[in-house]
Order: structure tokens, then C-alpha cells, then sequence
């Protein structure tokens, strides 16, 4: 990684890793079709209340993934292997962790009553939405796994190894969501157990890669599943930024979900339909934003080695080679949105044409400002790598919380004064492009700052943060 050349790497790196992050958000996508045209607007409204919390849960997986593997890139790239590999099996433990505080926590009736409470779940919708969110609690151990410590197949320079191990599950979650929701008819159960059993099947792939595969560059140890307060705080404090970014979107969905049960009511589309038709929305966006998630990932470890080897003019080269490559693909997933909301909207189940109109309106006006998110998530990402996780957390608020959530609140009070057309549930889609400027805007300023600070570095002016 430090010296073979940077184009070929990223594209070796970020093709699976992209691909994998596709995969991952292919689940939201997946049990959405899937209930959505067999049950209708009520599945859509119940995944949408369910996603906050699906959401928490790839955050958690984050948090310790993403963390540990910046860590161990960073040691890796230091000549440290017995540190990468301890990143490793603090990893695994503190999934394990994790996974038995859900469980437990969701065991007690007023815990998940108070989720799906905060999550806006109708009276009509709760039953369905509380049955899908259990199933899924108790195996998200599965998720830590297959999402989390997948990470470090790349860093152990398999990226084709790390797709597989997340196609694999995809595969499987998708004929088996097709078994049990279409087949045999059982709802929202089939598909919350089709999911578990494609991240079952991921997550063993991924134990088996470091127990048995030969010559692998980090080995799972049990003598280095043992906490180490140091590592412990290190590995939280590089993964807080992709932690926030994902939380930052639980919160705004907390949020959003709230605010369409009440403007919901007070139009023509009714709470639940809002619940569908802007949750088809919000899934779709968690879903074209993971390509360029995947793009940050694909980066990191060459971003982390060479920063870590004092390799600057490589760390400026993968950068902006990554932001690049972040803004085209988000481009065409902006001109594909912009070109075919209809038949995008329908993929979901959604039939009604009032509503489809609709939803296809709010789906471009929220995805008008989509191709530069590209830089923005690349660009505060690089100051995980690097070990600047003030800054990377910071960048990543600016677009999912500072600016968004106040948003939400205020924009239905502002947008229908001054375009009367508009009312109230609109605004709530028109909150994100806004957010998505002011977000962009201030990290170019980071960026072009941090680019005056590698040049003053590389002339040992002063030393790495």
C-alpha cells in the first residue's frame, strides 16, 4: 500500500468494497419490495418505522468495525502486527457486547413499546413493526459480524474475499425473503428471519476466513479477545465518525417519522401513506448513499498506511482520487433518480397514482443537490483515516444533524409562507438538499484547509495530528 500505484489500488479496493456496501443496504431494500407488494402501504409503513432502529444497529456495527479497522490499518502501516491483530479480537468482543445489551434490553416489553413509540408507530402499524424489530434484535450479532469485522478482509488486502462474504448472505436473504413473505405468506416474520439467515450466512463466512484461510496477514487469537481500556478507547473514538453519520440518520428518521405522522394527518395523503411514501424515500437514499460510504472505506486503509508512513504526496493523491471517484458515482445515481422516479417509486409497491405522483416529486426535489454529497462524505471520512476524528465527526453532524434536524421542524412552518403551493409535509423533503448544501459547503473549506496543513507537513514544517 505504500508503494504500488494509488489508481490501481483504489479501483482493486473500491470496486468490492462499493459493491459490499451495496449489498449491505440491498436489506432495507430487499424486505421493502417484499413487503411492500405483499402487504401493501402498511409493510412499507411498517419497515419505515422499523428503520431508525435498523439504522442504530448498523451504526453499532460501525462504531467497532470501522473503528478497529482504522486502527489496525494505522498499526499495519506502523510494522505493528501483534496491534492490528489485538484491534481484531477487541473487535469481535466487543461485538459480542453489544449484541447481548440488545437482546436483553429489547427482552423487556416497555423497551420496545418505547422504541416503537419514538419511532411514530401507528396503532395500526405497531404490531407489524414490533414483530419485524424483534426478530431482528436477537440475531443482530450476525450483522457485527458479516458488516463489521468484514472490514478487515480489506485491510488484509482481500477485497474480492470481503465482497464475497457479503454477496453471499445478500443471495441468500433474497430467495429466502422470497420463500417465506411471497411463498409462504409469512409477512413481516419471513422477512425479518430471511435477513437474519443472509447475515448468518455472512457472518460465518467471514469467521472462517480468519480461522482457516491460509497465509492471512491478521489471525483471530483468543488471547487477544481480552479488553484493553487503550484500544478499547481508540477503536470508539475512529469509529465515532461513521457511528454519527449512521446515528445521524437514526435520529433524523426519529425525527422525520414524527413529523410525517403529523403533517401526514393534516393532508390528503394520510399519516400512513406519508409513512410509506416518504419511507420509500428515506431507503432509497440510505441505499444510493452507501456506494460512496463504500468509496470513504476503499480509501481508508491507504489513506491510514501512508498517512501513518509520513507518505503525504500518496495521502493527497488517494484523496482526491477518492473524492473524484465519489462525485461520479454519485452523479449517476442522480441522473438515473432523475430520469426514472416513476418506475422506481413503483419497484416498491406502491400502485396508487396520486401517490406515486407524489412520491416521485419528493424524490427529486430531495435528491437535487445528490452529485456533490460525494465529496462531502469522502472528504470527512479522510479525516477519520488519518486519526482526526474531531473533525470527522463534526463534518458528519454538519449533514445529518446540525443543519437537517432543525430543518425538519422549522421548514413546515417558513415553506408554505413563502410558496404557498407547498404545504407543510412537503417541506420535510425539501429540508435535505438545503442541509446537503450548507454540509458540502463547509467541508471544502476543511478539505482546502487540511490541504494547506499536508504541504506544510511534507515540508516537516510540522508533524502528523
Amino acid at each position: 500500500m505504500g508503494t504500488a500505484s494509488i489508481p490501481r489500488l483504489i479501483a482493486e479496493f473500491a470496486t468490492p468494497s462499493i459493491v459490499g456496501m451495496l449489498v449491505n443496504g440491498s436489506y432495507n431494500i430487499i424486505d421493502s419490495m417484499f413487503l411492500g407488494h405483499a402487504l401493501g402501504e402498511i409493510g412499507l409503513s411498517a419497515v419505515t418505522v422499523a428503520n431508525p432502529t435498523m439504522i442504530v444497529f448498523i451504526a453499532l456495527a460501525m462504531l467497532v468495525g470501522n473503528g478497529g479497522n482504522a486502527l489496525a490499518a494505522l498499526r499495519l502501516g506502523a510494522g505493528d502486527q501483534e496491534g492490528a491483530e489485538r484491534s481484531l479480537g477487541n473487535v469481535i468482543t466487543l461485538s459480542v457486547i453489544l449484541w447481548l445489551i440488545v437482546a436483553i434490553a429489547v427482552s423487556f416489553p416497555p423497551v420496545m413499546e418505547g422504541l416503537l413509540t419514538i419511532s411514530s408507530a401507528t396503532d395500526e402499524v405497531r404490531p407489524y413493526a414490533r414483530t419485524f424489530l424483534q426478530i431482528l434484535c436477537y440475531g443482530f450479532i450476525l450483522q457485527s459480524i458479516g458488516m463489521g469485522v468484514n472490514n478487515f478482509i480489506r485491510t488484509c488486502g482481500a477485497p474480492n474475499r470481503a465482497l464475497g462474504t457479503m454477496v453471499v448472505g445478500l443471495v441468500v436473504a433474497t430467495v429466502f425473503n422470497y420463500l417465506f413473505v411471497l411463498v409462504l405468506g409469512w409477512g413481516v416474520v419471513g422477512s425479518a428471519l430471511a435477513t437474519l439467515v443472509g447475515q448468518a450466512c455472512s457472518a460465518i463466512a467471514v469467521i472462517w476466513y480468519f480461522l482457516f484461510t491460509k497465509d492471512v496477514p491478521l489471525r483471530i487469537r483468543k488471547r487477544y479477545f481480552a479488553l484493553r481500556p487503550r484500544f478499547v478507547g481508540t477503536i470508539m473514538a475512529f469509529g465515532f465518525p461513521s457511528f454519527a453519520m449512521q446515528a445521524g440518520m437514526a435520529v433524523v428518521n426519529f425525527v422525520l417519522n414524527y413529523q410525517l405522522i403529523t403533517y401526514g394527518a393534516l393532508s390528503v395523503i394520510g399519516a400512513v401513506d406519508a409513512l410509506a411514501s416518504i419511507g420509500v424515500i428515506n431507503r432509497i437514499a440510505g441505499f444510493v448513499v452507501m456506494p460512496l460510504v463504500g468509496t470513504a472505506i476503499a480509501i481508508q486503509p491507504l489513506l491510514g498506511y501512508n498517512y501513518g508512513a509520513r507518505l503525504i504526496g500518496r495521502v493527497r493523491q488517494t484523496l482526491w482520487l477518492g473524492i473524484a471517484l465519489g462525485i461520479s458515482i454519485a452523479f449517476v445515481e442522480w441522473l438515473i433518480i432523475m430520469l426514472f422516479p416513476e418506475a422506481i417509486v413503483r419497484a416498491f409497491g406502491i400502485t396508487h397514482e396520486a401517490l406515486v405522483e407524489f412520491t416521485s416529486f419528493a424524490l427529486r426535489v430531495q435528491f437535487c443537490v445528490f452529485p456533490l454529497v460525494g465529496f462531502q462524505i469522502v472528504g470527512s471520512n479522510y479525516f477519520q483515516a488519518t486519526g482526526q476524528p474531531a473533525k470527522s465527526i463534526f463534518l458528519t453532524l454538519t449533514r445529518q444533524i446540525i443543519f437537517l434536524v432543525p430543518l425538519l421542524f422549522i421548514l413546515p412552518h417558513i415553506l408554505p409562507v413563502i410558496a404557498p403551493q407547498f404545504d407543510g409535509l412537503d417541506a420535510l423533503y425539501f429540508a435535505n438538499p438545503i442541509s446537503d448544501a450548507v454540509s458540502i459547503s463547509i467541508t471544502i473549506g476543511f478539505i482546502l484547509w487540511e490541504m494547506r496543513r499536508l504541504k506544510r507537513m511534507a515540508k516537516g514544517a510540522i508533524r502528523p495530528a
